[in-house]
């Protein structure tokens, strides 16, 4: 059934969406007769894509039948212009039920009292390789176990993990060249394969991981494939694009201060930040230990499920540290709000998220919900800065001082202030994280924590420099909490707001104690599911 979130565009005449309506049905049916009738017969009918144009009713009508059916999609919005007496372009976002989004622009003319297409173009998904998402690709690149639990999944490796006769390139391209291929895979990396997953490609991530918008100075910037001219979230961004462009299925990331719950937030996608030290970090190149964590990027999250259950598990991993007992537990189904995190976000986001409270709030199966203050998040993220800044010189400084000029300005700005981190500044700055953890962790003994990932969509590409560093120190204000505390965080695609690019995902987070995660993946299901009416999880895995 086709579905048109935005609704009915004003002003435009019922017969003309009523043949828009039937000509998306047709598609999704592919049947050939009604997609033959929609288009205006004769020789000056056009259809244009990718790969070239098509002239002539005859010409479209036998490319057609060669190209089989469209994957299950829906339409997203609809916009509707008149261009003159019974002439009328619509445009239409279609977003795919696998993953990705796609443009439809299409010229309708009213002949013989029926709205017949004269001329229509046809933008798909992005191709499967794109070198802004990929460093290198494969169907698959990596074969994992013919057998297990995760059985058919790709998967997006970010380009910190170690693969077995692959180099780690860190989004750089000096680095990379440098580099020597690894000899062994990493733990984190293993276990999926071990599962039956089976590596998609290496993809791109913000040189060194020290970024949280996801544009990268060598190699450009991954589209964003839920709203299209805005930037992907980084700095776990080739992987989040490729899952959500629907070219994988997991993408394998870092999480040192949200870079996997951000691109998530942009992306409309399920995010999983693990408890700090509970999935092994052998084999992944670090930006700061005291706060790098791996985790999980899904569309679903049924995937996202199935994945913690074999990879957290201590009967399903090989790697994963036992010290944490509570992953299967379950978790109460009360949430806090933080005031703090409400009055850093946007007001279209606050909005959104106060409307889904009430929703929750509202429905049969009411959680418990209150307001909590957790402190000034200034307080979080000063110190926080001072310790991974100074984690991120010792790693890193060699390398940069015997490559001068080898990263992007915006990254190297990051580092020469890290450089300048005292060690006096660091040990004073660890005793306040300490005392911050120690809080946060005490606060959520018997709650989640609930608010808004980000505090707003995901900027645009063409977004001043400025602006761009604000919504950065913004956004890493409310997602280093979780961080300093090493906490589990999970983003769920549960809110859209308005944007300056159209209709935007913004995702909610949920944090609970440490060692809680696979219970945490469950909650946050059972909340998507309430979210939505009953629906579990929005867009399954096909």
């Amino acid at each position: 059934m086709t579905d048109h979130s935005s609704g009915i565009p004003d002003g435009i005449p019922a017969d003309l969406f009523t043949a828009f309506d039937a000509y998306e049905r047709a598609i999704l049916a592919n049947d050939l007769d009604a997609l033959d009738a929609a288009f205006a017969p004769g020789a000056e009918t056009i259809r244009g894509d990718g790969a070239g144009l098509l002239v002539g009713h005859d010409a479209i009508s036998a490319f057609r039948v060669t190209r089989g059916g469209v994957p299950p999609r829906t339409i997203e919005r609809l916009e509707y212009r008149p261009l003159g007496p019974d002439v009328a372009l619509l445009v239409a976002v279609s977003h795919f039920a696998g993953g990705g989004a796609g443009l439809q622009t299409q010229v309708w003319q009213k002949i013989d009292g029926q709205w017949l297409i004269t001329a229509a173009h046809v933008t798909p998904r992005t191709p499967p390789f794109d070198k802004t998402v990929w460093r290198s690709v494969g169907d698959p690149l990596y074969q994992g176990a013919w057998e297990g639990p995760l059985k058919g999944l790709t998967v997006a490796v970010k380009d910190l993990f170690g693969l077995v006769g692959f180099r780690i390139g860190a989004g750089n391209p000096a680095f990379l060249k440098g580099a020597r291929a690894e000899k062994t895979t990493a733990p984190a990396l293993a276990d999926l394969l071990r599962g039956g997953a089976s590596v998609r490609g290496i993809a791109r991530t913000d040189e060194f991981a020290y970024s949280i918008a996801g544009d990268n100075a060598h190699y450009g910037t991954p589209p964003n494939g839920a709203l299209p001219g805005a930037l992907p979230g980084g700095s776990s961004s080739g992987a989040a694009s490729s899952v959500s462009m629907g070219q994988a299925d997991v993408g394998l990331a870092t999480d040192t201060a949200g870079s996997i719950r951000v691109p998530a937030s942009y992306q409309g996608l399920w995010g999983l930040r693990t408890t700090h030290n509970l999935v092994p970090r052998q084999g992944v190149l670090p930006l700061a230990q005291t706060f790098d964590t791996v985790g999980w990027l899904t569309r679903d999250g049924r995937t996202l499920q199935r994945v913690a259950d074999w990879c957290l598990s201590y009967d399903g991993s090989e790697s994963t540290e036992s010290v944490f007992g509570e992953s299967g537990t379950d978790l109460p189904w009360r949430f806090l709000v933080p005031d703090e995190a409400l009055e850093a976000v946007e007001p279209a986001t606050r909005e959104a998220f106060e409307s889904l409270l009430a929703r929750l709030a509202a429905s049969d199966d009411p959680p418990r919900l209150a307001r909590v203050s957790i402190g000034d998040l200034d307080d979080y993220y000063t110190p926080f800065r001072t310790v991974q800044g100074a984690e991120a010189w010792r790693n890193n400084g060699d390398w940069l001082r015997e490559n001068p000029g080898a990263v992007g300005p915006a990254v190297a700005e990051r580092f020469r202030l890290a450089s300048q981190v005292t060690p006096e500044a660091e040990t004073a700055a660890r005793a306040t994280l300490a005392t911050l953890g120690e809080n946060l962790a005490t606060l959520l003994r018997g709650a989640v924590l609930v608010l808004p990932t980000a505090p707003g969509p995901a900027p645009a590409r063409t977004a001043p420099q400025d602006a761009i560093d604000a919504t950065r120190q913004a956004t890493l204000k409310m997602t280093t909490p979780a961080a300093v505390a090493g906490l589990p965080a999970i983003s769920v695609p549960l809110l859209t707001v308005p944007s300056t690019l159209g209709p935007a995902p913004v995702g909610v987070c949920l944090v609970s104690r440490a060692g809680t995660d696979i219970a945490l993946v469950r909650l946050a299901r059972r909340l998507s599911a309430l979210a939505s009416g009953g629906v579990a999880d929005g867009k399954e895995h096909a």
